[in-house]
């Protein structure tokens, strides 16, 4: 398959096909291994502040399944959530294939990263010497990566982690390190974007990032441009209280200015996601989140930390701004 292909079938199949992208990627990879005597793609996985929920999210891959993943096309070289291997054991192991793999792994991310007094807010491991923070971690792992892929809002841009007051100094990856980040930002991040994010880095490469570092793949439109409720909001038909099958946008719904495709890649399977289930989009893949988003249920016009927009947006009721992703809102 063509790397146009493969991008085509990512932004645009979904919406003819939910299964148009998982169904076909394992496929698409065998031949490409079998065709380039190529290894399958090594990762490290480091988990740091976050509440756990990307790698959750992760386990409920479908089409290809999460043990079909690791046996065919990534080689999870450490993971600390993961593995088998525990304490010096573990640690062994990944600074054994740190060097080993230098410049050739993708070292994935999943949580973000403590600052203050020197990151001992997070310790991913103690030996009988010293304590590892996730901080000293990242920083080393992410100088030998041939790849960083941040996955998560947390590990993206803060997020949660990161939210006021923010006592840790926790920041996302792209702010600890000194080269491109590949940010799949969510809270938690659909397995799909994450799944096919790595299987781009395997047969083609870096893919096409927004100007926050995201995979135009997957980030490329607002939820808004595809909402099924997008008829309600262009007839200005709002609803009036949650549960209202109008335009929430009135509850809310932060769907105008935050890019993803949750409306037709959707959740649980395929087949629901937030306005579906009859709640607004909070912006979880958003560079603000959670303080931009907040509070949850009140319209974006008396929502804390709201900015105008850049030059260009367009306007929504009581003047408030429809900011842009990777492609037209």
């Amino acid at each position: 398959m063509q790397q146009k292909e493969f991008v085509e079938l990512c932004r645009e199949l979904a919406l003819v096909d939910d299964h148009a992208l998982t169904k076909t990627i394992l496929p698409v990879v065998k031949e490409h291994l079998a065709n380039n005597s190529q290894n399958k793609l090594p990762v490290i996985w480091l988990e740091t502040n976050d509440s756990g929920d990307n790698n959750i999210a992760f386990m409920n891959t479908t089409f290809p399944y999460l043990g079909q993943v690791f046996s065919e096309m990534i080689d999870l070289l450490y993971s600390n959530t993961f593995m088998a291997a525990q304490g010096q054991d573990a640690l062994m192991i990944l600074e054994q294939t740190a060097v080993l793999y230098r410049g050739r792994f993708t070292l994935v991310v999943e949580g973000a990263v403590p600052l203050k007094d020197n990151g001992i807010y997070n310790i991913i491991a103690r030996t009988a010497n010293r304590s590892i923070t996730a901080l000293e971690a990242v920083t080393r792992l992410g100088s030998l990566a041939q790849y960083v892929v941040a996955n998560g809002t947390c590990a993206s841009f803060g997020g949660p982690t990161a939210a006021r007051p923010n006592l840790s100094g926790s920041v996302g990856v792209r702010d600890v390190l000194d080269k491109e980040v590949i940010n799949v930002s969510g809270c938690p991040t659909n397995p799909d974007w994450f799944v096919g994010t790595l299987a781009h880095l395997l047969l083609y490469g870096r893919p096409e990032l927004d100007n926050l570092g995201r995979p135009t793949l997957f980030y490329g439109f607002t939820v808004h441009r595809h909402c099924q409720r997008r008829s309600y909001f262009d007839r200005g038909d709002f609803a009036k209280k949650l549960g209202n099958i109008e335009c929430m946008f009135s509850q809310g719904c932060m769907g105008p200015r935050t890019s993803a495709d949750c409306p037709y890649r959707q959740w649980i399977n395929y087949v629901n996601w937030p306005v579906k289930a009859n709640t607004p989009c909070i912006g979880c893949t958003n560079e603000d989140f959670p303080d931009g988003s907040t509070p949850f249920f009140t319209p974006l016009p008396e929502k804390s930390g709201q900015a105008a927009a850049p030059g260009g947006a367009q306007t929504l009721p009581a003047g408030v701004p429809i900011t842009r992703g990777g492609g037209p809102g």
